[in-house]
């Protein structure tokens, strides 16, 4: 090399400017919708992300004949461009969002007054047989990222071989839901309705306030009596779903509702997040364990609660619920709750 001194490193990144959000689109009367002929669609009101108004197309006997059996979704750039536009789109049911990561389609490209979409977002047969159709309505997300334009910055390095390496995400949840399983370790015992539970003390410490002063704080005394701390007025399978998230931070799913998770799970953690959960409605389990993260002062959990309950809130329901809500001080929970009293009235 000329002069032998150190060869010149340089790089450059090429960034997207992008603009994001989403809309949510309620059906209410969704066998009303049945009647629109295949081709034809009922539209959103318009939404602006990037700038840019879109709204939701939404076919309930596909836009095709060859989608007739199903329910075709697409976004529609509701204005006109003076250049193409960039954009990627997703669609999910409400219910969804806290489970399922966002999964974006490929690049469009949207000119004037243009759409893109699901054909097929799901088969009528499907859908009608699924959670997500209650009381005869449904709400779709559809989440939009609107890419504006692209540009060049510098770069501190040249990226090196170790750049490239591949880091897995976080299995911790794993290991310590392995924990709870074997009992390896565990040094309290927790009697539950005559149901026995080993656990960690100072995991439960570490995720609970109150636990933490049950265990190690003043309450110790009086609540570990011989070794065995006694839980009065919770259900067994309440208090295994709550020592499930306590250990894992995942909202124990109910065996009817078992989504593909994008983690990969060992068979004993499958088996003990199931369990005994899967009997019980998932609407019901939400409501004891709301009860029960309260009570711990497990807020993530808590919120998490009040979130599968805006799904399943129904004409049954909605007073318990609303109950549910003004008891445990949950806002969010009581003002969708309180805007759907008029509706099932």
């Amino acid at each position: 090399m000329a002069g032998g001194g150190e060869p010149s490193r340089s790089a450059s990144t090429i960034v997207a400017n992008t603009a994001s959000g989403y809309h949510i689109l309620r059906i209410d009367g969704y066998s009303r919708t049945l009647a629109t002929p295949t081709g034809e669609y009922i539209a959103s009101l318009p939404f602006t992300v990037g700038g840019l108004r879109w709204h939701i197309r939404y076919y309930p006997n596909g836009n095709k004949s060859e989608d007739k059996d199903g329910i075709s979704l697409f976004l529609y750039l509701h204005d006109s461009v003076a250049k193409p536009v960039k954009a990627q789109f997703g669609f999910r049911f409400v219910g969804d969002v806290a489970e399922q990561p966002l999964t974006l389609g490929g690049m469009h490209i949207y000119d004037n007054q243009s759409a893109w979409g699901r054909p097929q977002f799901i088969k009528r047969e499907v859908f009608e047989a699924s959670k997500h159709l209650l009381d005869d309505s449904f709400a779709i997300r559809c989440d939009v990222v609107v890419t504006t334009e692209f540009r060049t910055e510098e770069a501190p390095e040249a990226t090196t071989p170790a750049d490239s390496i591949s880091v897995p995400p976080s299995d911790l949840h794993q290991h310590l839901g392995g924990l709870l399983l074997n009992e390896k370790g565990a040094d309290v015992v927790f009697d539950v309705a005559g149901e026995m539970f080993a656990a960690h003390r100072c995991v439960l410490a570490a995720r609970s306030p109150v636990f933490s002063a049950e265990l190690f704080g003043a309450m110790k005394e009086s609540n570990t009596g011989g070794g065995v701390v006694h839980i009065e007025d919770m259900e067994p399978r309440v208090f295994k779903a709550l020592l499930y998230f306590v250990y894992t931070d995942l909202f124990p799913m109910a065996k009817k509702n078992k989504k593909p998770k994008t983690t990969i799970k060992t068979k004993k953690m499958k088996q003990m997040e199931e369990g005994d959960v899967g009997d019980d409605e998932e609407d019901v389990l939400s409501q004891h364990l709301l009860v029960a993260a309260d009570k711990y002062n497990l807020e993530r959990l808590k919120l998490l609660c009040e979130k599968k309950l805006c799904d399943y809130i129904n004409a049954d329901n909605v007073a318990t619920i609303l109950a549910l809500a003004e008891q445990h001080h949950c806002h969010g929970l009581k003002k969708e709750n309180r805007r759907g009293v008029p509706y099932w009235n």
